[in-house]
C-alpha cells in the first residue's frame, strides 16, 4: 500500500524531533510494561513548548510497540460530556451515537488515547475524573496535554493517586536547541544568539528558523522581526480581559519580580490584587520567594514587542518601576536593600552593555556576609592564586589595618566563594598608603583635586574576586557588583571612589556606562601584572544625580545609544565648596530667602545638596525652589527642640517673615537687641550645620 499523507507527515515530524529523552524513556517504560505504572499521564506547559510534537512522537512510539494510537485535539470541543464523547468517538473512527467506551472495549487491542489542548476542558475535570475515565478498559493509556496541570482533586483522590502521573514540559536544553538548529541548517554563527533569545522554546526556535529559511543572508535580530514576536505572543499569551490587565502583563516582563505593591505603582491604582491574582493564574507565570515572574521566553517576547510597538509606553513603565525602587531604597538596608538594587539593575537588562556583564539570577544559593577571622587564610589564598605573593601580602597589610573593610560572598555551606575589599583611604596612615602602589597612586591623584571637606571619604575597591572565575563573569561577580553599588549609594560623605581590575579593557564598556571612568594615571603594576583603575567623583555627580543618569541610559537598548560620544563639560557642574565658603553661601541664602531671583545666583544651587534633589539638568528656577525648601526645612527643624525654639523665632522674624529692621524684630520678640543678635547667630549656625551635614552626606 502506498504511504498516505499522514504517514509522510509523521516521518517529517520525527525527522525534526529532538530531545525529550526523559519524557520518551518514561513513555517507553509504560508501553513495554505488562501492567503500566499509571493509566493517565497529564503533560502541561505553556503554549508552543512542544506538547503537540511530543504527543505525535508518543503516537509513533505506541504504534511501533503494537498499540493503536489515537490523537484528538480538544481545541474546538465544547466542554460538555456529550460533545467530548462525540469527539472521542470520531477520533476512534466511529460515528455518533456510538459510545467511545464500547468502541475501545471492542477494538481488541491496547490503545493510547492522546488528547491535546486540554486546557479548554477545565469545566469537565470532575466528570472526566469520576465518570468518563474510570469506565475505560484497563488496557487504555490516556495522555492529556494542556497549559495547566489537573486540579489538586486528582492528587488527593486515593484511587487516582497511583494511576495518574503529572509531568511538566520544559524548554529544550541549549544542546537540544543547537541540535534542532543544525537539522534546520541554520548558520552556525547565528545559533548561539537564537538560543539565547528563545531560551530553548521550541516554537520560537522554529519560527526563527523559518525566517532564516526565507532570507538566509539576513542576521537574526528580534526587534527587526515583529512577526515572530506577534506569533509567539498569540501562542503564549491569552487575551487580557482589559487594558489594565494587559499593562500588568507588560509590567511583569520588565520587573525581576512583580509584587502587589510594585504592580499598584505601575498601574497607578490603589488596589492591584485583582490584576495580581490574574497574573498568578497564568500558565507561564511562576511564583518565587519575592514575587511573580514570567517564563524567560514570555518575558523576552513581551518586552521586545512592547519596545517595538510602543517605545514611549515602554519608557514610562520603566520610569514607574524605577521610581518605586528609588523610593524603597531609602527605606531599607542590608539584604533587603541589595535585593531592591538587584531589581533596579534588572531594569537595565535590555541594554546590551549591562546584559553582557551581569547574571540575573532568579534564585541562587549565595549570600553576603562580613569577613570572619577564619576566612582570612582562604581569602589570602585566593589573592595569591590570581595576583601573586606581593598582592597577598598587601591584602594582609590592609586586612590588619581595616579589618571591617571586606565583604564575603558565601555559598549555602557558608564557605567563601568570593569577596570584595572597600578601603577608606582617608582613614589610613600615610605609611600604610605608601606601601601599596595602588593606594599610593590613587592618593597622589586625590591630593591634586579639591581638598576633602570634613566628613568626606575616599574609597578604594582594592581587591575583588570569585574563587573560581577570578574577575570573570559569574553569579559571585554579579553579587560583588551589587555590593559595590550599595556601598556607593549608602556610604555617608563618599567623595571619590577608585576601582581596580586586572583586565580594564574587558570592563571598560560596563564601567563607562555606569559613569565610572578610566584613570590611567592611577594604574599600577605588581608582580609583573598591570592593573587598570577606574574613578568616579561623587561630589561632581552625587548618588541622586547618578541614579537619574542611569535612568536615562536604562532604556537605551544598544551599546551605541547607551554610550554616546563624550559630551562637552556641563555648563553648570556641581560646585564643591569648602566649609567656610559653604557657610557664607548659606548666610547669603538666608538673607535672600524671600527673593527667588537672588537665590538663583547663590553658589548653593550648584552644590551636591541641591543637585541631588533636582538632577543635573534642572533650570535655575527649579534649583532655587529646592534651595528655598531645604533652608525652610532646616529652619523648621529648630521648632522641634524647646531649647532651640528661641533661635527659630529669631530666624523667622529676620528672614522668613522679616520685620522691616533687626531692631523691630528684636522688639517683636520682646528681647534686648544683644540677646536677639545672639539668638540669630545661634540659629544661623544651626542651619549651616544641618545643611553642611546634608551636603557632605553625614545625614540624609
Amino acid at each position: 500500500m502506498a504511504p498516505s499523507i499522514a504517514d509522510r507527515l509523521q516521518v517529517a515530524r520525527r525527522r525534526f524531533f529532538v530531545g525529550r529523552k526523559t519524557e520518551r524513556q518514561l513513555w517507553q517504560i509504560v508501553l513495554e510494561a505488562d501492567e503500566p505504572p499509571f493509566n493517565v499521564l497529564n503533560i502541561y506547559g505553556p503554549g508552543g513548548v512542544g506538547k503537540t510534537m511530543l504527543l505525535h512522537e508518543y503516537a509513533a512510539m505506541a504504534q511501533e510497540s503494537g498499540l493503536q494510537a489515537v490523537y484528538a485535539d480538544m481545541r474546538n470541543v465544547e466542554p460538555t460530556p456529550d460533545s467530548f464523547e462525540v469527539a472521542i468517538t470520531l477520533a476512534l473512527g466511529g460515528l455518533p451515537p456510538a459510545d467511545p467506551h464500547d468502541l475501545l472495549r471492542n477494538s481488541g487491542s491496547r490503545t493510547a488515547l492522546l488528547l491535546d489542548t486540554c486546557e479548554g476542558l477545565a469545566p469537565l475535570e470532575s466528570w472526566l475524573r469520576t465518570v468518563f475515565l474510570p469506565q475505560l478498559p484497563a488496557n487504555v493509556l490516556v495522555v492529556m496535554a494542556g497549559r495547566h496541570s489537573v486540579s489538586n482533586n486528582w492528587r488527593t483522590d486515593p484511587g487516582w493517586h497511583g494511576l495518574l502521573r503529572v509531568m511538566p514540559l520544559r524548554n529544550l536544553t541549549p544542546e537540544e536547541s543547537l541540535a534542532y538548529l543544525n537539522l534546520r541548517t541554520v548558520p552556525e554563527a547565528e545559533q548561539t544568539g537564537i538560543v539565547e533569545f528563545t531560551h530553548g522554546h521550541p516554537l520560537a526556535i522554529s519560527l526563527v528558523a523559518d525566517v532564516l529559511d526565507q532570507d538566509p543572508n539576513r542576521p537574526f535580530e528580534p526587534l527587526a522581526a515583529p512577526d515572530i514576536i506577534r506569533a509567539l505572543l498569540e501562542r503564549l499569551v491569552q487575551d487580557a480581559p482589559s487594558r489594565l490587565h494587559q499593562t500588568a502583563l507588560e509590567a511583569s516582563s520588565l520587573a525581576l519580580y512583580i509584587t502587589e505593591a510594585l504592580l499598584a505603582a505601575m498601574l497607578k491604582v490603589e488596589d492591584a490584587r485583582p490584576y495580581f491574582d490574574w497574573l498568578r493564574d497564568l500558565s507561564f507565570m511562576e511564583a518565587g520567594r519575592y514575587g511573580l515572574f514570567p517564563h524567560d521566553l514570555v518575558r523576552e517576547a513581551l518586552s521586545t514587542d512592547l519596545r517595538w510597538r510602543d517605545p514611549d509606553w515602554y519608557a514610562e513603565l520603566h520610569r514607574l518601576a524605577r521610581n518605586f525602587y528609588h523610593d524603597h531604597l531609602v527605606r531599607t538596608s542590608g539584604f533587603n536593600q541589595r535585593r531592591i538594587l538587584a531589581e533596579l539593575v534588572f531594569l537595565h537588562r535590555d541594554n546590551e552593555v549591562v546584559r553582557s556583564f551581569l547574571e540575573f539570577q532568579v534564585n541562587d544559593n549565595l549570600f553576603t556576609d562580613r569577613m570572619r577571622s577564619d576566612d582570612v587564610p582562604a581569602l589570602t589564598a585566593m589573592v595569591r592564586r590570581y595576583e601573586g605573593d606581593a598582592a597577598a601580602q598587601l591584602f594582609m597589610h590592609w586586612q590588619k589595618r581595616q579589618p571591617d573593610a571586606t565583604i564575603v560572598i558565601r555559598d549555602q555551606h557558608q564557605a567563601p566563594v568570593g569577596f570584595v575589599m572597600f578601603l577608606t583611604l582617608n582613614d589610613a596612615t600615610p605609611e600604610a598608603i605608601d606601601k601599596d602602589p595602588a593606594t599610593r597612586a590613587a592618593w597622589q591623584y586625590v591630593q591634586g583635586q579639591s581638598a576633602l571637606r570634613p566628613g568626606e571619604k575616599v574609597a578604594y575597591i582594592r581587591f575583588w574576586m570569585d574563587k573560581d572565575e577570578y574577575q570573570g563573569l559569574s553569579t559571585t561577580q554579579s553579587r560583588i557588583f551589587l555590593n559595590c553599588l550599595q556601598y556607593y549609594l549608602t556610604t555617608p560623605g563618599l567623595a571619590m571612589s577608585f576601582f581596580a581590575c586586572q583586565n580594564p579593557d574587558y570592563y571598560n564598556a560596563l564601567l563607562m556606562y555606569a559613569d565610572i571612568h578610566r584613570l590611567a594615571q592611577a594604574d599600577f603594576t605588581l608582580d609583573g601584572r598591570t592593573f587598570g583603575v577606574f574613578f568616579h567623583d561623587w561630589r561632581a555627580v552625587p548618588p541622586a544625580a547618578w541614579l537619574d543618569l542611569m535612568g536615562e541610559r536604562e532604556i537605551a537598548y544598544s551599546a551605541e545609544r547607551a554610550l554616546p560620544p563624550p559630551a562637552p563639560a556641563p555648563t553648570q557642574p556641581v560646585v564643591v565648596l569648602s566649609e567656610p565658603d559653604f557657610a557664607q553661601a548659606v548666610r547669603e541664602a538666608l538673607k535672600h530667602y524671600t527673593r527667588s531671583d537672588a537665590l538663583q545666583g547663590n553658589p548653593l544651587v550648584h552644590s551636591r545638596l541641591v543637585v541631588e534633589k533636582t538632577g543635573a539638568d534642572a533650570s535655575p528656577a527649579a534649583r532655587a525652589k529646592v534651595l528655598h525648601a531645604l533652608i525652610s526645612d532646616a529652619v523648621d527643624l529648630l521648632q522641634t527642640s524647646p531649647r532651640q525654639l528661641k533661635f527659630y523665632r529669631a530666624l523667622y522674624h529676620t528672614y522668613v517673615q522679616p520685620a522691616a529692621t533687626q531692631e523691630l524684630a528684636a522688639e517683636l520678640l520682646d528681647l534686648p537687641f544683644s540677646t536677639y543678635r545672639r539668638h540669630l547667630r545661634e540659629g544661623i549656625d544651626n542651619v549651616v550645620t544641618t545643611l553642611w551635614q546634608r551636603e557632605t552626606g553625614m545625614i540624609g
